[in-house]
């Protein structure tokens, strides 16, 4: 999938964590520092960096429970 590696720098880079991310990392609920203002920011980032744009509408907990549902719906935004 394009821009895992993009995807994973911004959440090292948010969170402040050193971390190596795949498909079934957890996400929400299983990294501390991934609260809603970690969204809000990792959302942010991927908005900056990709040119995409999120409607509030899209936004739900599925996409962040792992690092591969995340990065998924980051490949759909791009696609569409």
């Amino acid at each position: 999938m394009p821009n895992q590696q993009l995807l994973a720098d911004i959440l090292r880079t948010v969170l402040q964590i050193d971390k190596d991310f795949s498909a079934d990392t957890p996400l929400l609920g299983a990294i501390p520092e991934f609260d809603s203002m970690a969204i809000i920011a990792v959302i942010t980032e991927l908005e900056d960096q990709l040119g995409i744009g999120f409607d509030d509408d899209e936004i739900s907990a599925e996409i962040f429970e792992t690092f591969g549902q995340l990065s998924a719906f980051v490949a759909e935004k791009q696609a569409a």
